[in-house]
């Protein structure tokens, strides 16, 4: 659903959300209550884009209210939302009790699928699964996954999140992410092996 959105609704957050992946959030502050509120009453949804070290991104994501799990006395709320589509600042808009931008809503050029590739990528993200949890995902779990879906369960650096955000190409995101499940498996592989020597004085035992 490409195009242009005045008066979006932005939440400036220290995360970057995914298509697909699930974000429960607490509000407390009176601006995004608001927002929130003006959320649900017309059924709209709102922006997640990264607040980084360097100032906000300029590719978000946009985010759907699925539940209000809890509203306080306070007037704080506990909400469960789900990344939709990623999204392009155009510019910020100040006249709102509310951040909010113009933004525009950006798809993926059409490309040959590359099923080997997927393949092989959803082999990788059941192998970390398994390996991180010792629990398997069955192959119907992760047979429709794409790139979004399998990097939206895995706790990832922002800024790597932040460029398959970014990415336009599903073969070109599927390759990143079969990088980070690497790295990621390298990382378990060496804390275990820390772990294995700290409890055998330094000897791995063989």
């Amino acid at each position: 659903m490409p195009g242009s959105l005045d008066d979006f609704p932005l939440f400036p957050l220290g995360l970057v959300l995914l298509p697909g992946e699930l974000l429960p959030l607490h509000i407390f502050e009176e601006r995004y209550k608001t927002m929130i509120d003006v959320c649900v009453e017309q059924e709209r949804d709102f922006g997640v884009i990264w607040l980084s070290d360097d100032g906000l991104q300029d590719i978000g994501c946009s985010a759907r209210i699925t539940e209000i799990i809890e509203r306080m006395h306070d007037g704080r709320i506990n909400i469960l939302t789900r990344g939709e589509q990623p999204f392009r600042l155009l510019r910020r808009i100040d006249a709102l009790a509310y951040p909010a931008g113009e933004i525009e809503l950006v798809d993926d050029p059409e490309e040959e699928a590359d099923g080997g590739l997927a393949a092989a990528t959803r082999g990788q993200y059941a192998d970390l699964v398994e390996r991180a949890t010792g629990s398997r995902p069955s192959a119907g779990e992760v047979a429709e996954m794409d790139a979004y879906a399998m990097a939206g369960t895995i706790e990832l650096p922002r800024d790597a999140k932040q460029r398959l955000l970014e990415q336009r190409s599903e073969r070109k995101r599927l390759a990143a992410v079969a990088d980070l499940f690497t790295a990621s498996r390298e990382r378990i592989d060496r804390a275990e092996l820390a772990s294995e020597r700290a409890q055998t004085n330094g000897h791995v035992q063989t």
